[in-house]
């Protein structure tokens, strides 16, 4: 009885049984609509017409157009009903509205530094115009007086953070896409918990469908009643709605406004090799000391006014400013949202393949890549850019992992060099150019982390960072399995069919 009465509270069998009644329903209708087949097409043909007209007139980019134009085509009859049930990417008109009021505040706090903007101006215009993009569409202006250390494996990560949350005084901000019970989060939730008896302010915010197979149901309120302020991000309701497609993929962590950390991993155990999920784990993220972390601080804050309906004293979270004498190059954090027209986090990944003049190095877990992406790989091997790309050997989605691979001919044909990470599954998403410029953050590069989700990063230049990153990129390499064109074309003809059927659905990975 105890077994039948866990099934029956557990989140899975709550959030699954209502969809599963949804689809039986829409089965059920177009089953009893059969004798009416003419009408019914018609019907869903108008749907994919109307489909295809919002996104046609819609400012997205036009790789995310394409992307859902060529399915709705091949399928007219569900293509546009499975169009407007996933592929807006927008919040409610009243989420847009508060955003917008927060974004404008974001813009009078953060400020700008024109000083700093012409120190680098001086070194590079190249790498000014970037910051200079960066801080027009993410509103975050570039630092100095910030140290930045790279963090890899997850292991480093987990121990750096556990020795940053001990010294916390003031408050602690964690965002996370992903917690889970286990050996990591709950050093983290032992640390949260004894700060909040020395009077601490601690705050959590993370992905409800991340950890929807993850943490037990209203986990927010057990963390509440532990005296740590918590909140769900956008609370995943078994609805067929594409107001589920906007997620906070972020991963943030905040203390006393003078550390901070982001990169790719994750508060559960497989991001630190605790057990062997999928082999070895392979990730990196970044620690901030300094001035940097500010926008980090409004970042996470106003993500919470706008999911808690609170209007914070940012003020009230600012630290005195203090002289980093370690401190080298420029930082700038930056957010991307899925609340604008603006493709953020693409355009900066494809202004840094563009200017780059000796090699391009990254790490994408995922390379489900737009044409614009593509030819802007392609372009910087083919003027004699050494372009190389670290993707993992073991998947974690089967799918996804197909995908990835059906992109490497065309670019392995063009010059660009593809290596899989044999150990394990590599997760790290960062990229880094000419010893000069970097980026380190959440993003990967697939549809949703472009188009749809809540992500963050840094953007480094001359920093000592920047030749961490390139030096662990190549200590990798030797870990890693080189794609070879022989090895494209020896695929076979099922697979490669099997890759082309999977992805018309790009959009959805």
């Amino acid at each position: 009885m105890k077994r039948i009465l866990k099934l029956l509270l557990n989140r899975i069998f709550l959030v699954g049984i209502p969809i599963l009644i949804q689809v039986f329903a829409l089965v059920l209708v177009i089953w009893k609509f059969s004798n009416f087949f003419v009408y019914f097409y018609a019907i869903c043909t108008l749907l994919s017409v109307v489909a295809l007209l919002r996104i046609l007139s819609g400012k997205v980019n036009p790789a995310y157009k394409i992307a859902w134009i060529v399915p709705i085509m091949l399928f007219p009859i569900f293509g546009g009903l499975f169009y407007l049930l996933f592929g807006g990417k927008k919040l409610s008109k009243r989420s847009r509205e508060k955003m917008k009021a927060i974004q404008e505040k974001m813009i009078k706090l953060l400020g700008h530094n024109e000083m700093i903007n012409q120190k680098i101006k001086a070194k590079s215009l190249s790498a000014a115009n970037q910051s200079y993009y960066i801080e027009n569409y993410s509103f975050c202006p570039v630092y100095q007086n910030t140290t930045s250390e790279y963090l890899t494996p997850g292991e480093r990560m987990y121990e750096r953070l556990l020795e940053e949350l001990i010294k916390a005084e003031k408050y602690i901000f964690l965002e996370y896409f992903i917690i889970e019970e286990g050996t990591f989060w709950n050093s983290v939730l032992d640390i949260l918990i004894e700060k909040v008896s020395q009077g601490v302010d601690v705050r959590v915010i993370y992905d409800d469908v991340g950890c929807l197979f993850t943490l037990p149901y209203g986990y927010h309120k057990q963390l509440e009643r532990m005296g740590i302020k918590c909140c769900a991000f956008n609370p995943f309701i078994p609805v067929l709605s594409s107001q589920m497609n906007n997620r906070d993929h972020r991963k943030i962590a905040v203390i006393d406004g003078y550390t901070a950390f982001t990169g790719g991993i994750n508060l559960a155990d497989e991001y630190i090799n605790a057990y062997n999920k999928y082999g070895h784990w392979k990730d990196s993220a970044v620690l901030l000391q300094g001035d940097a972390v500010w926008s980090f601080t409004v970042m996470f804050l106003s993500l919470w006014n706008h999911h808690r309906n609170t209007d914070e004293d940012y003020e009230h979270f600012k630290p005195m400013t203090k002289d980093i004498k370690e401190s080298d190059g420029y930082v700038q954090p930056f957010g991307d949202t899925p609340l604008d027209d603006e493709s953020l986090g693409e355009t900066i990944y494809l202004n840094l393949i563009n200017t780059a003049e000796q090699y391009v190095y990254i790490y994408s877990p995922y390379l489900i890549l737009d044409n614009v992406m593509l030819n802007a790989l392609c372009s910087a091997a083919k003027r004699n850019v050494d372009v190389r790309i670290i993707t993992p050997h073991i998947w974690d989605k089967w799918y996804v992992h197909a995908v990835t691979r059906a992109n490497y001919d065309a670019l392995v044909e063009n010059g660009v060099k593809i290596y899989e990470y044999t150990p394990g599954f590599m997760h790290a998403k960062s990229l880094v150019i000419d010893d000069k410029l970097a980026v380190v953050g959440t993003i990967n590069l697939d549809y949703r982390s472009l188009f749809l989700h809540f992500e963050c990063g840094v953007w480094l230049y001359e920093t000592q960072s920047v030749l961490e990153v390139t030096k662990d990129f190549l200590t990798t390499l030797e870990r890693c399995q080189p794609v070879t064109l022989t090895d494209c074309r020896a695929v076979k003809w099922y697979k490669r069919l099997g890759r082309s059927v999977l992805r018309v659905f790009a959009p959805l990975m």
